[in-house]
């Protein structure tokens, strides 16, 4: 009787210690996290006190207008469908060791490429075939724009943070001068691609006007997030990421699975951009850029490239950029007060980060 209730009594209390070790792991990751935006918070609005706004207004008017509205949390919903595709993008690459900073740059020519052909082939064709197709042609275009940071990464070794800001730049570019110049639309005295017809755009949710290019977004992240957690390809990635040098020991085709990092996000920041065009905007005027790719990079970080973490995070981001519109006009605080938000809670979260290890590391040298 002894003998056999040892091994059990023993299993249990491994079972609870483990338990123990995970609400502990919880609560630290919630304390981590949780703790670097209140306190960003509260150092932005010292920020909005020390300029003359009351900063309890400002984030009075961003939860109203973003989040308890109803055509408020409409749109910002709405606004979560490409900023979801761009978080999967960079979660593949960063998980990978890599940098695309070139998200811009692939939004705009997928968004461009998008509004170029979606008002042609609908007129050929079924709009939901149309619609697919345009998808299509917006991801390849941005796959094929990732090619050359891509392959100077993997057969010459040159740095891609460098490499991609510099095609973003250019992409940003070659955008407007195909929307003022090759794909303008003639009937207007406006600088702009032809409109897709509203009848003929993604459909909207339950009666409302949330796209369902939301549902795309949320398929996509999840998508990423299983293929980089639990499939082999995956785990090639990550251990890409984590050491090159034993990737190439171990018989990884390195080169070959950077390109194909690169022009998966740069296909799915392609993809961000044809279902914000082929979903909401209807066309691409000349000049514009949301710049949704720079702002969606915090954001990963503080979800620490968990795909389910980002749909939260890209959420809240969400909210901040429709809210601080409208406190902005209420204000007068300029829109990109938002992005100075995210920074702060960026920084200190990496000083939470920072504080953290050097707390972990101080115990481990007493324990010795």
């Amino acid at each position: 009787m002894s003998i056999d209730t040892a091994p059990s009594a023993g299993a249990t209390a491994l079972d609870s210690t483990a338990a123990v070790v995970t609400r502990r792991d919880i609560q630290h990751r919630l304390l981590m996290t949780l703790g670097p935006i209140l306190a960003a918070l509260i150092i932005a609005g010292s920020i909005l006190l020390a300029v003359g706004v009351d900063p309890l207004a400002y984030y009075g008017f961003v939860l109203k207008r973003g989040l308890l509205s109803p055509l408020g949390i409409q749109q910002t919903l709405t606004r979560m469908a490409p900023l979801l595709f761009l978080a999967a993008g960079l979660i593949v690459a960063f998980r990978a060791g890599m940098w695309n900073l070139g998200g811009d740059g692939q939004f705009l020519l997928g968004a461009v490429t998008a509004a170029a052909s979606a008002p042609a082939l609908v007129q050929v064709m079924p709009a939901w075939l149309a619609l697919i197709c345009s998808f299509v042609m917006a991801m390849l275009v941005a796959m094929i724009w990732s090619l050359v940071p891509a392959l100077l990464r993997a057969y010459q070794g040159v740095n891609e943070i460098i490499t991609t800001l510099m095609m973003t730049f250019l992409g940003t570019s070659l955008a407007n001068v195909l929307v003022k110049l090759v794909f303008r639309d003639p009937g207007t005295t406006v600088p702009q691609t032809r409109t897709l017809p509203v009848e003929d755009r993604l459909p909207r949710l339950f009666d409302t006007t949330i796209t369902s290019g939301l549902l795309l977004g949320l398929v996509a992240i999840i998508t990423v997030h299983l293929v980089m957690t639990r499939t082999a390809f995956g785990l090639k990635l990550r251990i890409v990421g984590a050491n090159p040098r034993a990737a190439i020991h171990a018989g990884l085709g390195v080169p070959k699975l950077t390109v194909a990092v690169f022009a998966i996000s740069a296909g799915l920041a392609g993809l961000a951009g044809a279902v914000d065009i082929l979903g909401v905007q209807g066309n691409v005027r000349a000049d514009w850029n949301p710049a949704y790719g720079l702002a969606v990079i915090p954001v990963v970080f503080l979800a620490r490239m968990n795909g389910f973490a980002a749909i939260g995070f890209v959420f809240l981001l969400s909210v901040l950029s429709m809210g601080g519109e409208s406190a902005a006009r209420r204000l007068g605080v300029p829109n990109h007060f938002t992005l100075v938000l995210v920074s702060i809670v960026l920084i200190v979260l990496a000083l939470a980060e920072y504080l953290d290890h050097r707390y972990n590391q101080s115990r481990r040298e007493l324990k010795r």
